[in-house]
């Protein structure tokens, strides 16, 4: 069985891995990013690369920046669980859900509930415009 300090310990190191894969995300998206792009570029053009790695990068800081609220939450809720470390919390959520939201709009060029669908009688997906 674990004891408390051991516990803490095991948290720490969940905590800290969904740090390290959040920052992976990050770096390698952006990485992975730039390297489509250049491929883009050669093959599609310029600007074709750049709305390619836009899309790209601003994918991976949306989970990077997932992966990091989860190692927010764990540490809150396991390591650290005082009123002073939940107002950090609530503080960091609220920042990385507008930078969230933001990039989402950004990308997709438009509001979450005005690209809103409708099913059609099949259960198949179609936007609202041609149902």
């Amino acid at each position: 069985m674990i004891d408390d300090a051991g516990f803490d310990d095991l948290m720490e190191l969940v905590v800290h891995g969904f740090e390290v894969a959040g920052v992976a995300v990050l770096v390698l998206g952006a990485i992975g990013a730039f390297v489509h792009a250049a491929w883009t570029a050669r093959r599609a053009g310029p600007r074709s690369a750049y709305e390619s790695a836009r899309r790209s990068v601003g994918r991976a800081i949306l989970l990077g920046l997932e992966l990091l609220i989860i190692a927010d939450i764990v540490l809150t809720i396991t390591v650290d669980p005082t009123l002073e470390s939940a107002l950090a919390l609530g503080l960091i959520v609220l920042v990385r859900t507008f930078l969230s939201f933001s990039l989402e709009v950004e990308l997709e060029g438009t509001l979450p509930w005005r690209k809103a669908s409708a099913s059609d009688r099949t259960g198949t997906l179609v936007p609202r415009d041609s149902a």
